[in-house]
């Protein structure tokens, strides 16, 4: 990683490089989920960012071993990740200067609630977090009304 390194994510960040790798270094996927297979397919370099790599991430496990300091106990539960799009800049010299990760593609996908990330991860295991941005989408008052009235004015429009 570059030491101009950032880390963004759709709610998190961005995160410098040092902020990066204390926050990933927390979590271990690897002993929660023994079993997880990350899915990444699809490598494409960006048409107009050459030094961008773009690829999408889906990802599934089963939650057998402790996740800390989320989830010290292990629930049995499958995840399965919705197709989230990631991508990784370099510099000149071949260094990470950008990592992008859990930008949904189908929130109806796989069992997060239609979240991304560590967020989704959470919630598939009956563990979400406690703030609105790590539980799943909902619609809000104002959007379901303006909904409201753009049908009603549809229909006058109609008639």
């Amino acid at each position: 990683m570059a030491d101009s390194f950032i880390f963004a994510g759709p709610v998190v960040g961005p995160l410098s490089k040092d902020a990066f790798v204390s926050a990933i270094s927390s979590v271990d996927i690897a002993t929660g989920f023994p079993d997880f297979n990350p899915e990444f397919y699809g490598f494409r370099v960006d048409p107009f960012e050459g030094n961008r790599v773009w690829y999408t991430a889906r990802g599934r496990g089963t939650n057998t071993g402790p996740l800390p300091p989320f989830a010290p106990d292990a629930t049995g539960k499958r995840l399965v990740n919705p197709p989230q799009t990631c991508s990784v800049t370099f510099d000149e010299s071949g260094l990470v200067t950008k990592y992008t990760i859990g930008y949904v593609m189908d929130r109806a996908v796989g069992n997060t609630g239609g979240l991304g990330g560590l967020y989704g991860i959470m919630y598939a295991i009956g563990k979400p977090l406690p703030f609105p941005e790590a539980q799943p989408w909902k619609m809000s008052k104002r959007y379901r009304a303006f909904n409201a009235f753009g049908n009603l004015v549809s229909k006058l429009v109609k008639k």
